[in-house]
């Protein structure tokens, strides 16, 4: 017999052709995603340990910061820092969703609101988030409550603008056909508008979760007694540089994971699209 059993009896080999071709560029962004934490791990190395710069072989070396980072992981004082800075990311995003999404759907849906407000939105979210830190102390006091108010100022644009974006790109033969059916307003808006809107929606909450990311170090530092702002502030004050350094790559690191997930729901939201 000619060929191979699986073939001649019609089986299809294994694995399936599709799924090589799809895990080949999948390996290649790995090895190259590796490889370019290797070389940003290696320009660390040279920079504090050929360059001599103000002392930082002493607290800056992998070697130290390593110890650092894995004396910190391996403690319990660390991980309810963690979760508390996670607990007022979960609050500004979602108070930024509340906010953010029906705005965009109104701006993106109608000319009138669009002209009415878009003065307004490019000039307040040119403001820097961490510029409204002393008035949000003098309006809320020390406590979560200014944190919230600057992580949902830092992060409504984002998810505004996309969703304001996603409206405009809406065929107008879904909107047109949905009236042909007698579709009431609430119908459209959950059948046809937000459905068709949730890639932009998404979008923007991963623009939304980078900027937020950003902003939540410094502002914990408003005088509160949790969270990874502080612990960076308080390794600054007990000059642990070795620590101070672990705790960064700690934020970048969570930050990293953030950022997949956000990336992940655009591709599953995008139907499979690969997204950078």
């Amino acid at each position: 017999m000619n060929g191979a059993p699986g073939l001649a009896s019609g089986i299809a080999p294994w694995p399936p052709r599709r799924t090589v071709r799809r895990a080949r560029p999948l390996a290649r962004r790995w090895l190259l995603g590796v490889a370019g934490l290797v070389l940003l791990g290696l320009a660390w190395w040279i920079a504090v340990t050929q360059l001599e710069l103000g002392g930082m072989r002493e607290h800056f070396a992998p070697g130290a910061v390593l110890a650092a980072g894995i004396e910190l992981l391996s403690g319990d004082g660390l991980w309810p820092h963690v979760v508390t800075s996670l607990g007022r990311i979960a609050v500004g995003l979602g108070g930024a969703l509340a906010l953010g999404t029906p705005l965009g759907l109104l701006v993106g849906s109608s000319a009138r609101a669009d002209e009415l407000t878009s003065p307004a939105i490019q000039f307040l979210r040119m403001i820097s988030p961490l510029s409204w830190m002393p008035l949000a102390v003098m309006a809320f006091g020390v406590g979560d409550r200014p944190i919230w108010f600057l992580l949902i100022a830092a992060a409504v644009w984002p998810i505004l603008l996309n969703t304001a974006a996603g409206v405009r790109q809406l065929p107008r033969e879904w909107l047109e056909l949905g009236k042909s059916l007698a579709a009431t307003p609430l119908e459209l808006l959950w059948r046809l508008i937000i459905p068709g809107v949730l890639p932009h929606v998404l979008t923007g909450v991963r623009l939304a979760i980078g900027t937020l990311w950003i902003v939540l170090v410094p502002a914990e530092m408003l005088g509160v007694s949790a969270g990874l702002g502080y612990v960076i502030l308080d390794a600054r004050d007990r000059l642990a540089y070795s620590e101070l350094m672990a705790l960064v790559i700690v934020v970048g690191a969570l930050g990293f994971v953030l950022d997949a997930a956000a990336r992940w729901l655009c591709r599953r939201s995008a139907g499979g699209a690969p997204t950078r």
